[in-house]
């Protein structure tokens, strides 16, 4: 199997919105289109650092969502609902003086991802989004089972201290386990990963593994796609495990302007040997829609 290329170096970038000191990575040129990157559960802005350098004549900025890689946590008081990190989003967009941009999300950054363009389309031209789309809906009346739960693992995993491993290797190896492949597991480790006494431990809040309070019904998910005006691409992958039943019949039903294609590769195909395919896909569909808008 043919290995997917060395990334090419980014530039690390830093803001602070909110209170809350964030950090991310950048390619290309702040003069190119703006194009931003949204990560997936438990990454970072290292996913991204095979597929960015691809994308040639966009400015790619990929954010450490909070509480993930070198981005801060939220305080105590706080959550980490898949729409919490919108407004500190937001401000990074206003700090790049960004009008408009084109939007790509991976897993629960493509949620992320969808939720940010259906509310504000103005600002996004283009959405993809990788092997996600929304959360799997939820009835109504699983509410108060839902909330209770929150609130019961809230406080257990704020006590929690996160794993220690005697070398950055052991923790490298946690994430070939779950499929990925050595160089890509340790792009994404080590900006996940900071010295502590007896070796390195996570920087990921583990408030992030607790259930969300809130879970969107299927009238709201409805709502959401129904909302995204923009030329949208939905990139499956053929192996992966997390993808919901049925997902693209679901969004061609909801998003207007859809196009779905399924691609070779796992989960995390834009880290995986095709991630070149992946690039090419990305620039024509994001090159026909300046032609359109040209035209």
């Amino acid at each position: 199997m043919a290995q997917q290329p060395a990334p090419r170096h980014p530039i690390a970038v830093k803001w602070e919105v909110n209170d809350l000191q964030l950090a991310g990575l950048s390619w290309g040129n702040p003069q190119e289109k703006p194009l931003l990157a949204l990560h997936g559960w438990l990454d970072n802005a290292a996913s991204f650092a095979y597929l960015a350098p691809l994308l040639e004549g966009y400015n790619v900025v990929a954010l450490d969502l909070t509480g993930h890689g070198q981005s801060a946590r939220r305080s105590t008081d706080a959550s980490y609902q898949i729409w919490d990190d919108l407004p500190e989003i937001l401000g990074v967009i206003d700090a790049l003086g960004w009008d408009s941009f084109q939007l790509v999300g991976h897993s629960r950054g493509a949620i992320i991802a969808t939720l940010l363009a259906s509310a504000f389309p103005e600002k996004v031209r283009a959405l993809v989004l990788l092997d996600a789309l929304t959360p799997q809906p939820v009835a109504e009346q699983t509410f108060p089972a839902q909330l209770r739960k929150a609130l019961q693992e809230k406080p257990r995993l704020q006590a929690r201290s996160n794993r220690i491993f005697p070398s950055v290797e052991e923790a490298v190896a946690t994430r070939e386990a779950s499929g990925l492949d050595a160089a890509a597991a340790r792009i994404l480790v080590e900006r996940n990963l900071r010295p502590c006494p007896g070796g390195v431990t996570w920087t990921t809040d583990a408030r992030l593994r607790g259930a969300s309070a809130v879970k969107l019904s299927k009238g709201q998910i409805n709502a959401v796609l129904g909302a995204l005006t923009m030329p949208t691409l939905l990139l499956l992958a053929e192996d992966s495990s997390l993808q919901m039943p049925g997902l693209a019949d679901y969004a061609i039903q909801y998003i207007e302007r859809l196009s779905v294609r399924t691609v070779e590769g796992g989960h995390h195909f834009h880290m995986e040997f095709g991630v070149n395919e992946i690039a090419l896909q990305l620039q024509q569909f994001l090159s026909s829609i300046q032609e359109c808008e040209s035209a």
